[in-house]
């Protein structure tokens, strides 16, 4: 049994999909990170970073337990023990890594930029504004160019890069993305969105999302208490 301490972000659902698309039985535990549940000293033993999502596996390698952060690291690990959407060759494998990578350092980071400046933060700041949602832009461009050759991010076959990127992409109104200026990219995500495991993936403690309008939760996720010395 693997245990899934997240909430319903794209992080969160990243794995939330990953385990389903492998049928491996899970627990979910809800961190509220509006609340600040991502501080408590028994979520950073195994998130020392205070982010979701982080597994631990009562059956790790050698069957001794294992606890993991960083959503990326959780998907090669599952991918590697469900020996699936990794890839079979090293070309295959090494490819979708570098897929995985664009997500982790260019799709994730400059998205949930574009969503803040956006959306949550208290005042409108034309460049940053400018900036993330021009990044968005050319991220989706990217992304097409490369599904205009191939069905999936690293080939012909679904992988943990398309798993990793998805969730994010459903958020496009808020990137200021319109989707129909990236038709491979609408067909990619048309495509995943029909996926069984994904459906219910993104259901995953989808209820218990709550919007971020009050200012203890904003306090909690973009001010003091997020940059917090902890011992």
């Amino acid at each position: 049994m693997i245990d899934v301490y997240s909430t319903a972000t794209p992080n969160g659902h990243k794995v939330h999909i990953m385990l389903e698309e492998c049928g491996m039985p899970y627990r979910v535990h809800h961190i509220d990170i509006g609340a600040g549940d991502q501080f408590k000293p028994a979520f950073l033993a195994i998130s020392p970073n205070n982010k979701i999502p982080a597994i631990v596996d009562a059956d790790g390698p050698d069957g001794k337990p294992i606890s993991l952060f960083e959503s990326g690291a959780i998907l090669v690990y599952l991918a590697s023990k469900a020996n699936r959407f990794l890839g079979n060759t090293d070309r295959e494998k090494f490819t979708t890594l570098q897929w995985l990578m664009f997500q982790m350092g260019g799709v994730g980071p400059m998205l949930g930029q574009a969503h803040h400046f956006r959306i949550y933060a208290p005042e409108k700041i034309e460049y940053a504004y400018n900036r993330y949602t021009n990044e968005a832009q050319r991220l989706y461009g990217v992304m097409d160019r490369q599904l205009a050759q191939t069905p999936y991010l690293a080939g012909e076959e679904y992988t943990i890069a398309d798993i990793a990127t998805f969730p994010w992409t459903r958020s496009w109104k808020n990137q200021g993305i319109e989707m129909t200026e990236f038709p491979n990219v609408q067909r990619w995500f048309d495509a995943i969105s029909e996926r069984p495991a994904v459906k219910v993936g993104v259901e995953v403690l989808a209820a218990l999302r709550k919007p971020i309008t009050d200012d203890k939760s904003r306090e909690t996720l973009f001010g003091a208490t997020q940059y917090a010395k902890r011992e």
